[in-house]
């Protein structure tokens, strides 16, 4: 099969496309035919070796995934012998961060990572992209404990992460003020957005609402005490 491999750490001209042998799924595993894929911010960090402080990770001489690619949707192709949950034929989407390996034509996931059945009516090209931003949303609501009934505020909440985050709150039972620019104020109810704060019309920092969390998509999550 094709795959896009890089051995070594820099820009995007390290990447080369090889001919590489097909991956089998381990026993709990699912293979999949890639149909759409994306090149992230997770992607060209790795890519990069960037920061160098998490070459550790990385690898600190060369990388330890040549196969990048964390997003990705496509057809379940085999399963290994303990699958349950997945068969031959199902439209699937998912996120593999760590594992990688989307660039290719093939790729393996275990049953029990980030991967899911594609809705019906959703197209490979706009399921793929969906993934990572929703993960790391995820994980900072998470993190921050966030309860249903509570106040959050999400600054930047048109970008990938913070659109996510106020769909992810919602679902919740969360009360989202969300802060974003003009035009997008009409996109940003539409995801579910209790109150919508115009930064360029008002000063966020300046409101007089009180907030159990505050989840900044530009730059970290925050709980107030």
């Amino acid at each position: 099969m094709k795959a896009a491999i890089h051995t070594r750490y820099g820009p995007p001209d390290v990447v080369r496309v090889w001919e590489v042998e097909k991956p089998t799924p381990e026993r709990d595993g699912v293979l999949v035919r890639v149909h759409a894929a994306t090149v992230n911010r997770t992607d060209c960090a790795f890519r990069a070796g960037t920061p160098f402080v998490a070459r550790p990770v990385y690898g600190l001489v060369r990388p330890r995934a040549r196969v990048l690619g964390s997003e990705f949707a496509g057809v379940v192709e085999a399963t290994g012998s303990s699958v349950t949950s997945f068969q031959v034929g199902d439209r699937v989407f998912g996120y593999n961060e760590g594992r990688f390996g989307a660039h290719a034509e093939y790729m393996t996931i275990p049953e029990d990572g980030s991967i899911a059945l594609i809705p019906a009516g959703v197209a490979f090209e706009e399921a793929a992209p969906s993934t990572e931003g929703s993960h790391y949303a995820l994980s900072l609501i998470r993190a921050a404990k966030v309860r249903s009934g509570q106040d959050v505020l999400v600054n930047g909440a048109t970008g990938g992460i913070g659109s996510a985050a106020v769909q992810l709150l919602k679902s919740l039972g969360a009360n989202v003020t969300a802060v974003c620019a003009t035009d997008h104020v009409d996109l940003v109810r539409s995801l579910g957005a209790d109150r919508v704060i115009d930064y360029t019309a008002e000063d966020f920092t300046r409101d007089k609402q009180t907030y159990d969390v505050v989840l900044d998509a530009v730059g970290r999550c925050k709980r107030l005490m």
